[in-house]
C-alpha cells in the first residue's frame, strides 16, 4: 500500500474515524502490526518508551515528554483518550498535530484500511507523523493491557514502564488481578529495561515475567536511587509522586537524567486540575475506576480544601460504578449525576440508588452542580475523562480560566 499523504485541505472525517471504535474486536497487536507495515514501518525509525498500567499512564507520559524535551531530543507523544480535540492524542515536542494531518491520514485509511480499528488507526497516524517529523524518542501510552495491546506491535522499544496494576477492563483482560498483571507484564522484552512502581501481587507477577523474558527489572526496592525525587512534582496528589518516581527512573535508565527536573514541572489537564469560578473552587479529575477514585479521594484530603460540597459524577456503564463511587460519596454533601456519553450509567438510576439529583446532559449537570456549590465552596467533577473533557471545555471557553 502507498503511504498516506502529508497534507490535506479537507477537515478530518472524525465521524468515520470514531465509527471504527467498534471494529477489530479480536484484540491483539497483529492487526496493528499489519497496518504499520502497510505504512512502511514508521515505528522503526524512532525509539519508543511504552507506558502501561491501570492508572497514571497519561500523567507518566506527560512527565516523560517534558523530561525528554528538556534533554534536547525531538519527542513524540501518543496518549488516549483526548479531552476536547482528537489531535490532543498525538504531540510533537509538546504541540498537538494539526487537523490537516489527521484529515490526510483518514482519507488514506478510508481507501486502504477501511476495516482497521480506531486505536490501530490512531497509533498508525502517530507513528507516521513521528517518522515524517524526525522524532528521536516517542512516549507511547498503551490502550488496554500490555502484551494484548496494539502498542505491543511497536518496534524499537527501548524501555517499558508499568505504573500499577488494579482491577479495570476486566472484560478484556480477565476478572482477576493476577490475569491483569500477567497481561501487562507480558509486554516485557528480552534485554529491554522494565520499570515499575507496582506493588503486592502485581509486582510479584511482573518480577516473575521479567525473569522469564530476560528483561532487567528496576523497582524502588531494587534501585532506590533511580526512583528518588529532588522535589515533589507540580501535578497534585500523593499518587503523582509514584508517577513522577517512575518517570524519573525511566529517564535516568535511558541516560536522560538531566531532564528529571523539567519532568517534575509537567502539567496534565483533568488530573486534579483546579479552577476558580465566581469564588468557588472546581476540582476536575478523570478518575474512572475504583483504584483511581481511591487515589483521588486521598489527594483531595491532601489539599487545603476543607471539604467537597458537591460531587458531579458520570461514568461508563461497563465500569464498576459502586466501587468507584464509594470513596467519592464519603467526600461530598450533595451529588449530581450525569451521563458523559451514550454508554454511560443511567444517572436516574444512580440518583435513586445513592441520593442526589440526575441531570442527563453533562453541561446542564455542571451548571446545576455549580449553582448548588455555596460561595467559597468546592465542586468535584469526576467519574470519566469524557465528562472531564466536556466540563473543562466549558470552563476554558466560558466560565473561568484555570486557577493558578
Amino acid at each position: 500500500m502507498q503511504a498516506a499523504p502529508d497534507v490535506s485541505d479537507n477537515w478530518p472525517d472524525y465521524d468515520w474515524l470514531y465509527s471504527r471504535t467498534r471494529q477489530g474486536r479480536s484484540r491483539g497487536p497483529e492487526r496493528a502490526r499489519a497496518l504499520l507495515d502497510a505504512l512502511g514501518a514508521p515505528d522503526k525509525t524512532f525509539r519508543s518508551i511504552r507506558v502501561i498500567g491501570t492508572n497514571g499512564k497519561g500523567s507518566t507520559c506527560a512527565l516523560l515528554e517534558a523530561g525528554l524535551i528538556a534533554a534536547g531530543v525531538r519527542v513524540g507523544r501518543f496518549t488516549s483518550p483526548h479531552l476536547s480535540r482528537f489531535e490532543e492524542r498525538i504531540r510533537l515536542n509538546g504541540q498537538e498535530i494539526a487537523p490537516q494531518r489527521s484529515a490526510a491520514f483518514i482519507a488514506w485509511a478510508q481507501r486502504h484500511a477501511p476495516d482497521a480499528a480506531f486505536f490501530d488507526l490512531t497509533l498508525g497516524l502517530a507513528c507516521q507523523v513521528f517518522a515524517q517529523e524526525g522524532v528521536n524518542w516517542a512516549v507511547m501510552e498503551a490502550g488496554v493491557g500490555g502484551v494484548s495491546d496494539s502498542t505491543q506491535a511497536l518496534g524499537n522499544v527501548a524501555a517499558v514502564a508499568i505504573t500499577n496494576v488494579a482491577l479495570d477492563h476486566t472484560a478484556a483482560l480477565g476478572p482477576s488481578l493476577a490475569q491483569i498483571a500477567r497481561d501487562k507484564a507480558g509486554a516485557a522484552l528480552p534485554g529491554v529495561p522494565l520499570l515499575t512502581t507496582a506493588t503486592g501481587e502485581g509486582l510479584a507477577i511482573i518480577r516473575q515475567m521479567a525473569t522469564e523474558r530476560g528483561a532487567p527489572l528496576y523497582t524502588p526496592q531494587t534501585h532506590p536511587a533511580l526512583f528518588g525525587l529532588p522535589r515533589s512534582p507540580r501535578l497534585a496528589g500523593p499518587h503523582q509522586l509514584e508517577n513522577a518516581r517512575l518517570a524519573a527512573a525511566t529517564l535516568r535508565v535511558l541516560d536522560f537524567g538531566e531532564g528529571v527536573s523539567a519532568a517534575l514541572d509537567a502539567e496534565h489537564p483533568a488530573r486534579l486540575e483546579t479552577f476558580t469560578v465566581g469564588g468557588k473552587t472546581v476540582l476536575l479529575d478523570g478518575a474512572h475506576n475504583p483504584h483511581a477514585a481511591g487515589a483521588l479521594a486521598l489527594a483531595v484530603h491532601s489539599l487545603n480544601t476543607a471539604s467537597v460540597d458537591v460531587l458531579l459524577f458520570g461514568n461508563l456503564a461497563r465500569k464498576d460504578t459502586a466501587a468507584t463511587l464509594a470513596p467519592l460519596l464519603a467526600l461530598a454533601g450533595h451529588c449530581v449525576f450525569t451521563a458523559p456519553g451514550d454508554l454511560a450509567t443511567d444517572p436516574q438510576l444512580l440518583a435513586r440508588q445513592y441520593g442526589g439529583e440526575a441531570w442527563p446532559d453533562p453541561l446542564a449537570a455542571f451548571a446545576r452542580a455549580l449553582a448548588l456549590t455555596p460561595p467559597g465552596g468546592t465542586l468535584l467533577v469526576t467519574g470519566s475523562l469524557y465528562l472531564a473533557g466536556q466540563v473543562r471545555e466549558r470552563l476554558i471557553d466560558g466560565v473561568s480560566g484555570p486557577a493558578r
